[in-house]
């Protein structure tokens, strides 16, 4: 054999050789692990929509990923175990559904990708440096483009109650996001010619005396800010603020489908979509740290006309119009 044909036949035996090895690797079964607070049935809406973007971007399941799933069910003391389990192992990317899940999940992993959705503030909960540049392992999405969207919810519950003079919000102390965000509505309420009264819950326990608070300031509005511990409490807010005559607008869409007056929130489904195209570039090679975290640009804005009622309200014609869905 010529030293020529040696060489072509080396060749050939490294392209055959090489074409089983780079079959092998696009053929790797990605693992997603997601870490969220809420029951697995809350959050099943949310992976499907994932799923059918994954799809979309040329990844099905349980051909090309599977998704491992970590639910800590309310009791959010649970995540950072849940956590270390998904690292263990190990998933190839994270999905933290809630700003606590996402600081769970940074905590357990410094290397696996973590990709964030519903989280208010990035920023302030120490998940990344800043928005254009994560510099870290995490990003993702945000829930809030900004402080500034309570200006909204006032506006909006201002135009159903143009006679609300004690406006309340229910927040959760142990959240970073929320002080900003209840900074701004003391900055809108005063633009309305409106009080404020403040009312804390930090855990479930305290639901119930947030309201009594919320009674005996004689409060005609209420904003309840986002919160995973809300989102699970959302039947038993609605119920509260029937009960107390408060014409309430939530920071979650999801508020509403469970009883809640309005809502006025990016739509979370849609994060779940938005997320996939991070997973997809992180997949094919993308850093976290070179995926800016992306804000949301379109809230849907939702009214339960049948609460209206319970409520003794009269929606105007004209927020009708608006209204990207009304729940009849």
């Amino acid at each position: 054999m010529t030293s020529v044909n040696r060489r072509a036949f080396v060749t050939g035996l490294g392209a055959v050789l090489t074409v089983p090895l780079a079959a092998e690797a696009q053929e790797k079964v990605r693992r997603i692990g997601h870490l969220g607070g809420a029951s697995p049935s809350a959050i099943a809406p949310w992976l499907n929509a994932l799923r059918h973007a994954m799809a979309e971007l040329g990844w099905r399941e349980p051909e090309a990923f599977t998704i491992e799933q970590r639910s800590a069910e309310g009791h959010f003391e649970r995540l950072p175990v849940l956590a270390a389990e998904l690292v263990r192992l190990p998933v190839d990317v994270i999905i933290a559904g809630t700003t606590p899940a996402a600081q769970a999940a940074r905590g357990a992993t410094s290397s696996i990708p973590i990709v964030t959705t519903v989280v208010a503030d990035p920023v302030s909960s120490g998940l990344v440096a800043n928005l254009a540049r994560p510099g870290g392992n995490v990003t993702g999405l945000t829930l809030f483009a900004g402080p500034e969207i309570v200006g909204k919810y006032v506006e909006l519950l201002k135009a159903v109650v143009p006679t609300l003079s004690r406006l309340a919000v229910l927040w959760n102390s142990t959240l970073r996001s929320h002080p900003p965000l209840v900074k701004q509505a003391e900055i809108a309420a005063r633009t309305v010619g409106c009080e404020l009264r403040l009312a804390a819950a930090r855990t479930s326990n305290e639901i119930d005396s947030a309201f009594e608070t919320m009674a005996r300031e004689q409060a005609d509005g209420l904003i309840v800010l986002a919160d995973p511990m809300f989102f699970l409490e959302r039947a038993r807010l609605a119920r509260l603020a029937l009960k107390h005559r408060l014409a309430a607008m939530y920071g979650l869409r999801e508020h509403v489908d469970s009883g809640g007056l309005m809502s006025y929130a990016a739509n979370i489904h849609d994060l779940y979509r938005r997320a996939a195209t991070y997973v997809d570039r992180i997949f094919r090679g993308t850093r976290p740290a070179d995926l800016p975290v992306e804000q949301p640009t379109t809230f849907d804005f939702v009214i339960n006309l049948k609460t209206a009622k319970a409520l003794g309200l009269t929606i105007p014609p004209s927020l009708l119009l608006r209204a990207d869905q009304v729940i009849e």
